[in-house]
């Protein structure tokens, strides 16, 4: 049985060096009373004809006791997630491979360790008031340690000794024997309620305060449940679409899978245990666990993508087809890195006869762009990559682009499924500063696709600032531009048993859901460059 199976068995019947406590006929509260004044016990026998006990050179809290791998692995995720600022997609199947967590001991580490992250929130309002001082306060290690025990009491179904004991257990191998015995009475605390009866108690009033009920509720900064709030309305949704879009944000994705064009087909991912994705004709859905050691994600012919961003790039790749009206032998991904949209355009350029630059201007991130078409290059596909600033590109290479995808850095409040940790890194701050870049590599797109090209303004956030309010504010300068309905584009790119129930809005721009799509909530607005107006006043042929 898993190490996590075996908690409560093993609770029961050994003390916390792996002895059994019922040899003699002495259950774990055998020895009360007999310490002495510094809480050492007695060893050996005593009243049984045998020599006189001698005490233990060790405080009871002191004695060592390692919690279970799988909540070690989760704390060191943590750990790093918080220290490092490392992001929790890319950590935890680094850890569970190099700790060789695996079967049902990897799925109880992946529930814990996102599990943590997304309900972080609501789990600190909970610990707040079973705790006399600030959180502020508490050693961060500590806390992490108590966020683990309180998710696994709250929100999962270990046994709720189990989860105190091997939370304790790993508060004292990791923090030290005075944090164990306070994370003991804190988890005791917060097990005297269920979590109904601790959100009762701890959210604000949903009808005096709406936004912080929400945001304890569903376990969101209160400026990020607005912005959602604000995001779906201004996108043409309801607002009281609030709670199930929340709610979607925090359920764990499936695994998403992208077939590079040309290099494999789905009976051959179907062989390895795959089966057909749901909206994307490029996608496959993973059954669970980390599709890393798979064959064809190691040469290259497969990767983990989310269907959205997959429709991102296939509207481009397929879905502008009969939208561009220049030239189309170059094609621009101005924002490459990691390389999943730049892969499924570049593997698409054959059918093309046309080339495609890859711009990213952080040199370790265009490293992972070189990965993830190398084996697309090899195959014949005209790519190239290049460690650049996108924003500059515009002014370097003015009007020769017939296709320029302008897949921005944003503030990820649309990929919070995947990335618990960033709702707790981002401020509203962030926003206003992503979108002076936002708005500069916009314009820079613009300026590089050729009269009649179409650029792709791509985000994986819904935030309106990020997304039509950029649009507007760039195109406010410009008289040679034109919206394009983004709604067709995206169909192109979807399987033909998707169409029918697929609601894309009212269009021009195409906004995707996680509650509605099932997808990570990517924007995809489509502009065509047109060309600038001859001295007649009428454009050139």
């Amino acid at each position: 049985m898993n190490q996590d199976g075996r908690d409560r068995r093993q609770d029961r019947g050994r003390d916390d060096h792996g002895r059994d406590r019922h040899r003699g006929g002495r259950g774990d509260g055998a020895d009360r009373g007999q310490r002495d004044d510094r809480g050492r016990t007695r060893s050996g026998s005593r009243g049984q004809g045998g020599p006189r006990r001698s005490y233990s050179s060790a405080r009871p809290s002191e004695r060592s006791r390692r919690s279970t791998l799988s909540r070690l692995v989760a704390f060191e995720g943590l750990r790093l997630v918080r220290e490092e600022d490392s992001y929790a997609n890319l950590v935890l199947p680094r850890l569970l491979r190099e700790h060789r967590v695996s079967g049902r001991d990897a799925a109880f580490t992946t529930e814990l360790f996102y599990g943590s992250l997304r309900a972080q929130g609501r789990l600190d309002a909970i610990l707040a008031a079973c705790i006399d001082r600030s959180l502020e306060k508490v050693e961060p290690a500590l806390l992490d340690v108590l966020r683990l025990g309180a998710y696994q009491l709250l929100d999962m179904t270990v046994a709720p000794h189990a989860a105190t004991s091997e939370t304790v257990a790993l508060a004292r191998a990791e923090v030290g024997a005075g944090a164990a015995s306070f994370a003991n009475a804190v988890l005791r605390r917060v097990g005297e309620k269920d979590l109904p009866q601790w959100i009762e108690a701890v959210a604000p009033d949903r009808t005096t305060d709406p936004t912080g009920h929400l945001s304890v509720v569903h376990s969101h900064p209160r400026w990020v449940v607005r912005a959602l709030s604000d995001a779906l309305a201004g996108h043409g949704r309801d607002r009281a679409e609030i709670d199930a879009l929340l709610e979607a944000q925090n359920r764990a994705p499936a695994v998403s899978l992208v077939m590079r064009p040309g290099l494999t087909d789905l009976d051959e991912l179907i062989d390895h245990g795959a089966s057909r994705g749901r909206l994307s004709v490029f996608a496959a859905s993973w059954p669970s666990g980390d599709p890393g050691g798979m064959e064809l994600v190691s040469q290259g012919r497969v990767a983990v993508q989310d269907e959205g961003s997959q429709l991102a790039a296939l509207a481009l790749a397929l879905g502008a087809d009969d939208l561009v009206l220049s030239d189309d032998a170059h094609w621009l991904d101005l924002c490459a890195g990691p390389g999943g949209k730049t892969a499924l355009l570049g593997g698409l350029t054959v059918g093309h006869d046309a080339d495609l630059l890859a711009v990213e201007l952080q040199e370790h991130r265009r490293e992972l762009v070189d990965r993830a078409v190398a084996t697309l290059q090899e195959a014949g596909c005209e790519i190239t990559t290049r460690t650049a600033d996108g924003t500059a590109v515009g002014a370097e290479q003015p009007g020769r682009f017939s296709r320029v995808l302008a897949d921005v850095p944003c503030s990820g409040l649309g990929a919070l499924r995947r990335r618990p940790e960033a709702r707790w890194r981002r401020t509203p701050g962030d926003v206003g500063h992503l979108g002076t870049t936002q708005r500069a590599l916009l314009t820079s797109a613009l300026d590089a696709a050729a009269p009649g090209g179409v650029v792709a303004y791509v985000t994986c956030s819904p935030h309106l600032a990020e997304t039509r309010l950029i649009v507007a504010d760039v195109l406010k300068g410009r008289d040679d531009v034109e919206h394009l309905d983004a709604r067709d584009a995206v169909r192109a790119g979807v399987l033909p048993e998707a169409q029918a129930d697929l609601d894309l809005g009212e269009g021009p721009a195409v906004q995707l859901w996680p509650h509605v799509h099932g997808t990570d909530a990517m924007y995809i607005h489509l502009l065509r460059r047109q060309p600038a107006p001859t001295e007649e006043g009428s454009s050139p042929a």
